[in-house]
């Protein structure tokens, strides 16, 4: 009997033995790793509420440009050098002459609720801006205006011909622009769009779609007919708070995994927040001050000279360490570094107090004995100063007041700047922020003719700057265009029509359990989700062989 159950024993032995031998084997032959899996919501809050979720409605709404950026699609995009790349589109061909344009659409695209996507849906969207009662901003009717559209396979097919009167090597920029479904939107005129329930029930093509949008927040879910990549995270809400003072206390009551923007104030602040992870990269564009030329109530503006000595007054690096905390890089150029058309010999303005006294003592503009604010002929160099941060105002109005110049600074709303001051050219001087990308034509910004309508606020009218902004535009050719580009850069550094400030940087900040998340360069603040699809919540572990013979590459 002993000697049975010492077999026993032995037996069990060498069983267990061979257990520990079997599991370090799979245990050096097999591992576990955490991979993304698919499931989870994704809530940010924003500033603001949704009005018009439409391409062509979308210019003065940020969160109507953040939604349409994720809903809808152009026939291009542009890429994080902002390149123009095919999105709808397959490709395209470009005529000799730069005249004609040939599209050609991804075959089996279809918008949210199932129809297919066609030339009638390029058709509709371009005639929607050539409509002369265009509800939409008016430079895209301007623009659309003079371009012929045609679809030479006709309105089912996927072929689509743009004829312009004359070169435009900007034009694919226009492209970029959202589709709008015709099968939806053909029977709405122009005139009645902003009254359309579509504005709020959108239908378009891209990763994601339109679940639900209340008043306080709008949901979308992943668009299972998606023609790319199926996102990781099943959904993304954004909540609508009144001001972005809302969004970290938001963050602070779990309401919210992502706060939208963070200002350079709430960065120190943000960073003490362990379970936040802080993003920035540059942001497409520049912040500038607007010089009235047209406005008679301020004709000292008209001085090159005075605009010269505002210039040399500010400490712009300064400006960006205080009051952006860092988040800027100072601007020398209407055209932004890193593009190809940016000179990087372009005159630069130093910070130089004693030259900006100098040049307004030579101008004429002294400092009178009981007094210390400059004058001539009885006038003082005084004016309002107006835009929406208030502490940039101020700094700049100190800086101003050091060499004898008084700036009142008067806060706005961004929504109040635009349609209060810019539009109607009411303003003084007026601090504003602009967002560019792609092309770097000029045109709409500083040609004359764009003075009055268009978006030159500055009523900057120059001969040889128009001359040199015509002539880039009148050639495909990149290599003349940039010799263009650097004489108009040349002349806006010696006339300084506007005060260039910096080029800012954007930074937004997402819970820790957001994983995935990459920022690149930004064309726009809506670029942030540019590799959504990429990011996600859920996990789950999966077993490997890490010893797992390799193969014979050229055996593949």
């Amino acid at each position: 009997m002993g000697r049975y159950l010492r077999w026993q024993a032995a037996i069990a032995l060498l069983g267990i033995a061979l257990l520990v031998a079997l599991l370090r084997y799979a245990a050096y032959n097999f591992t576990t790793i955490t991979v993304p899996d698919r499931g989870g919501i994704y809530v940010e809050g924003v500033a603001g509420s949704a009005q018009y979720v439409n391409p062509l409605l979308s210019h003065y709404n940020q969160v109507d440009a953040l939604l349409v950026s994720l809903l809808f699609n152009g026939l291009t995009r542009l890429d994080e050098q902002g390149n123009v790349v095919p999105d709808l589109a397959a490709g395209w061909e470009i005529s000799a002459d730069g005249l004609i344009y040939d599209f050609r659409l991804r075959s089996g695209l279809t918008w949210h609720d199932g129809a297919p996507v066609t030339a009638a849906d390029v058709l509709y969207t371009v005639g929607a801006m050539q409509a002369d009662d265009f509800p939409g901003v008016p430079w895209l009717h301007t623009l659309w205006k003079a371009v012929k559209v045609e679809a030479p396979d006709g309105p089912e097919g996927r072929t689509i011909r743009f004829t312009l009167e004359q070169p435009l090597p900007s034009f694919l920029d226009y492209t970029t622009i959202g589709l709008l479904p015709a099968h939806l939107w053909a029977r709405v005129p122009a005139a009645e769009m902003e009254n359309s329930q579509l504005n709020t029930r959108p239908v378009g093509t891209g990763m994601w779609q339109l679940a639900r949008l209340v008043a306080t927040r709008a949901e979308l879910t992943a668009n299972p007919r998606f023609a790319g990549a199926a996102p990781y995270l099943a959904g993304l809400t954004f909540r609508f708070y009144p001001d972005h003072q809302s969004l970290m206390p938001a963050y602070d009551r779990k309401e919210i995994d992502g706060i939208s923007v963070l200002w350079p104030d709430e960065i120190a602040e943000a960073a003490r927040r362990p379970d936040l992870q802080i993003f920035s990269a540059p942001l497409s564009g520049y912040t500038l001050i607007y010089l009235n030329l047209a406005n008679p109530n301020v004709p000292f503006f008209q001085d090159t000279a005075v605009r010269q000595a505002l210039l040399y007054a500010l400490d712009r690096q300064n400006l960006i360490d205080t009051v952006l905390h860092g988040q800027g890089v100072v601007a020398h150029s209407p055209l932004l570094p890193g593009t190809w058309a940016y000179d990087p010999d372009t005159p630069k303005y130093a910070f130089d107090p004693e030259k900006a006294r100098r040049l307004l003592d030579e101008a004429g503009w002294v400092v009178p004995e009981t007094g210390n604010i400059r004058e001539k002929e009885g006038k003082k160099l005084a004016f309002i100063l107006v835009g929406d941060d208030p502490q940039l105002l101020e700094a700049i109005a100190r800086a101003w007041a050091a060499v004898g110049v008084e700036a009142t600074v008067q806060p706005v709303t961004l929504a109040g700047l635009t349609a209060d001051f810019l539009a109607p050219r009411s303003f003084d001087a007026a601090v504003v922020h602009w967002e560019l990308a792609g092309d770097p034509d000029p045109y709409p910004l500083w040609h004359s003719t764009q003075i009055k309508d268009g978006q030159n606020y500055a009523g900057w009218n120059d001969r040889a700057t128009d001359e040199a902004i015509e002539q880039a535009r009148a050639t495909v050719d990149p290599a003349v265009r940039k010799q263009h580009y650097s004489a108009f850069q040349r002349i806006f550094a010696s006339e300084a029509p506007a005060l260039l400030l910096y080029y800012p940087v954007y930074a937004y900040g997402v819970r820790d359990k957001v994983r995935g998340v990459q920022i690149g360069p930004l064309n726009a603040p809506h670029d942030r989700f540019r590799n959504v699809a990429e990011w996600y919540i859920v996990t789950k572990r999966i077993t490997v062989g890490s010893q797992a013979p390799k193969l014979d590459r050229a055996a593949q």
